[in-house]
């Protein structure tokens, strides 16, 4: 079982179509929660996504609500990115089958969707300041997640693709 990614209700499609890049060169489903800030359409994504969106593996859920009957359904453990855990997103253990979450640009989850996720993580910064890009930060997380997991794709030579 590999890891995935879960935005909860994005607000910015160029986030969302760079994490669905992402997901697509790291072979990671990326889950999106409805509903989100604008409309999911492969025009709103491209500009981030670029020719990636067709390799993509997402997944839309209608409503948090309609996400965690799926994900307790499959027995997975929930792992939430946000600048309120005590927890270093480094310290921890992940596990094949782990959702990584993400939470909106703008406001994060709430706390009732934070008090739901098994394991509330955060990214060590400097003092005074706020926070990561919320793409920059699951790739951040995704990368060690995989590593740890074993998941990485193998190294291949680089071959160009257009």
């Amino acid at each position: 079982m590999t890891l995935d990614l879960a935005l909860y209700q994005p607000d910015i499609a160029a986030n969302t179509g760079t994490l669905l890049r992402l997901g697509a060169c790291m072979g990671v489903v990326v889950h999106v929660i409805h509903p989100a800030g604008f409309a999911l359409t492969d025009r709103n994504l491209a500009r981030a996504g670029m020719d990636y969106l067709d390799k993509a593996a997402l997944v839309e859920h209608d409503s948090f609500t309609a996400f965690e009957a799926w994900r307790t359904g499959q027995g997975r453990r929930l792992v939430l990115l946000t600048t309120k855990a005590e927890t270093s997103a480094y310290e921890v253990q992940y596990a094949a089958g782990d959702i990584l979450l993400l939470g909106r640009e703008s406001a994060g989850v709430p706390d009732a969707v934070g008090e739901q996720c098994d394991l509330r993580v955060r990214i060590p910064m400097r003092p005074g300041l706020r926070s990561i890009n919320v793409a920059l930060a699951g790739s951040m997380i995704l990368g060690e997640a995989l590593r740890q997991t074993g998941g990485l794709p193998a190294m291949t030579p680089f071959t160009e693709q257009r």
